[in-house]
């Protein structure tokens, strides 16, 4: 039997992160691919199905990924050029970000026959056309044997209004097992809402377990089931706040994963999760975050660095 493995899709990019001081660096990103990256460093097999450029970015992105453990695969067409976010960080270190970056997916890649235990997709790679419905076709075609999650991870500059986006965030939502979304999403998204409500509702209709993460205040669960729970975020130094959000998702699949609840078969025991395997999981979540934005960039811990940090 061929091993479990976790299918990332999603955009793959190139980080220009514009810092006060004029600094200015190059990171590899984007959200699915930080995901991906998360999960390789906690030893979990990973694949990313992405569209990047046959140029030298392209090769960057690659190699960093391939460094960590994850598997890009290759489909027969690329991108005209890999995608480019230009990050501008503020005196706290958080980000905003302007984008370069056509979306789509290949007609054919090369993937192992063995369905993925659990699919995840968000960001951009779920939202812009043309590739956002290939991706949707994608999660319908696996939930029947995979684990479906979601991190809508929304970037206003390039989705529209909110009214233009919510159907198709809630469309996703109702394909996916488990949701992970940050508060700010939820207040553009939803303005005026509580996220517990909102999660609450979402988990009503189709997910187990909806995460929504405050940042330094930690993060809310709501399941199918019924439990409602609320775990803190460690203190730490933050140099900055990117990939946080990615670092936290990568352990939440991990931690999911380590309790036995991934793939389609296990649907029923995630639905009837216990709350106090949920607070664990979100627990060492927010540990996984917290170094995260103790150092500079896109930087989730490897597995070695978590049990023994």
């Amino acid at each position: 039997m061929s091993q479990a493995r976790a299918l990332v899709v999603g955009e793959a990019l190139v980080d220009i992160v514009r810092r006060t001081d004029g600094s200015v660096s190059e990171h590899v990103g984007g959200s699915p691919a930080n995901v991906a990256l998360g999960l390789a460093r906690l030893g979990r097999p990973t694949d990313l199905l992405t569209w990047l450029g046959a140029d030298a970015y392209g090769a960057l992105v690659v190699r960093h990924l391939e460094a960590s453990g994850v598997s890009v695969l290759r489909g027969a067409e690329t991108a005209i050029s890999t995608p480019i976010a230009t990050a501008h960080l503020d005196a706290e270190g958080a980000a905003t970000y302007d984008f370069d970056l056509v979306w789509d997916l290949p007609h054919s890649w090369d993937e192992s026959a063995e369905p993925p235990l659990v699919l995840h997709t968000g960001s951009i790679g779920a939202a812009l056309q043309p590739g956002a419905q290939k991706v949707a076709r994608l999660v319908e075609a696996r939930r029947p044997t995979s684990t479906i999650t979601y991190d809508p991870n929304l970037r206003p500059a390039l989705m529209g209004s909110p009214q233009d986006t919510l159907p198709l965030v809630e469309s996703l939502v109702l394909q996916s097992d488990v949701v992970k979304v940050s508060d700010e999403d939820l207040a553009w998204l939803l303005p005026g809402v509580a996220p517990a409500e909102i999660a609450e509702e979402w988990t009503r209709r189709g997910p187990s377990l909806v995460v929504v993460t405050h940042g330094g205040k930690g993060a809310f669960a709501s399941t199918r089931s019924g439990a409602r729970l609320m775990v803190a975020a460690p203190a730490v130094q933050v140099a900055d706040t990117v990939g946080a959000g990615d670092s936290f998702m990568s352990g939440l699949i991990d931690g999911l994963w380590e309790a036995g609840l991934l793939g389609a078969d296990r649907r029923e025991q995630l639905r009837d999760v216990d709350p106090g395997t949920v607070e664990a999981i979100l627990e060492r979540c927010a540990r996984i975050a917290a170094i995260t934005v103790s150092r500079p960039g896109a930087n989730p811990p490897t597995r070695g660095e978590l049990d023994h940090g």
